[in-house]
């Protein structure tokens, strides 16, 4: 049986390094991992020739500007990555037939429902990099084509820089510290999220003529939490003394809005790919788990 070959983009990120740490995969996929060294999706013409010349059977878009709060100044550079970049590799999957898995966030949202979001609801991004996301997911409704657009929301790993190593690196250099408890959402383990996404790929690969036009899903761990809640959890499962102490948005304040509000309803996901998305808190542990391997 020949290996699947996947197109890999932002392949240096969280979820770039999840997908390609993924047990048992190595007899079933070939991955061409690239970041933007190996490969500029804002080109065009470059991203048109290499998928061109790679023959890759689907691509996962995991390349993004995600630096929330330098987007309110660097806006043409977060277009550039996270719209543009979008369509093009959209375009070079639609001219080759094959599928795209894009990544996209909770922040095309206001955050001010009262209830989860439904791929269906009105977005209305509040900030510069929600508005850059958006743009990014119009431009593959636009194109056509098999595109897959999953939406995920407070994404952390055992890789790179976030919210989760950064609790980590805190609790052990202070006392206290503060955190915002007054936004809400569902924390979600990168590791979990590229398991959702080789399912995703399995279920394009059993049901052929399945995906013909763009579809939209929620991916997110299930169980709502706050910031607050999440820094707490990370704490007691690392066993680190460090006491965490609520916030207000007001007391911390940042160039960004975030959304208060980040809930994703994820039915649609599990009912097509996979029921048991596991709950928040296990995946905090098993991520710290694999964070304490990592790092022996």
């Amino acid at each position: 049986m020949n290996k699947l070959k996947i197109l890999l983009t932002g392949a240096n990120g969280q979820l770039g390094q999840a997908l390609q740490h993924l047990p048992g995969l190595s007899n079933k996929i070939e991955w061409i991992p690239t970041d933007y060294q190996e490969l500029d999706i804002t080109n065009h013409q470059n991203v048109d020739d290499f998928v061109k010349s790679l023959s890759p059977d689907f691509i996962i878009n995991c390349a993004a500007y995600t630096a929330v709060d330098l987007a309110e100044k660097e806006y043409g550079k977060a277009l550039d990555i996270n719209a543009v970049g979008p369509e093009n590799l959209a375009l070079a999957a639609k001219s080759a037939d094959i599928p795209l898995i894009h990544i996209s966030t909770d922040y095309v949202f206001t955050g001010q429902n009262w209830k989860p979001y439904l791929e269906t609801d009105s977005p209305d991004p509040q900030s510069a990099y929600g508005k850059t996301k958006l743009a990014g997911e119009q431009a593959l409704l636009k194109v056509g084509g098999k595109s897959i657009i999953i939406r995920t929301s407070w994404l952390y790993s055992e890789y790179g820089k976030n919210f989760f190593l950064t609790m980590l690196r805190l609790g052990k250099e202070k006392d206290s510290i503060g955190v915002v408890a007054d936004q809400i959402g569902s924390p979600t383990y990168a590791g979990d999220l590229a398991t959702g996404l080789v399912k995703v790929v399995e279920y394009c690969q059993e049901h052929p003529g399945w995906i013909d036009q763009p579809e939209i899903f929620h991916f997110c761990n299930t169980g709502t939490a706050s910031w607050y809640d999440l820094s707490m959890a990370i704490m007691e499962i690392a066993d680190l003394p460090c006491e965490v102490k609520p916030l207000t948005t007001d007391q911390y304040p940042l160039p960004a809005p975030r959304p208060a509000y980040s809930i994703l309803n994820t039915q649609k996901f599990r009912n097509l790919f996979w029921p048991g998305i596991p709950y928040w808190r296990t995946s905090v542990k098993c991520c710290y788990e694999k964070h304490q391997n990592k790092i022996i």
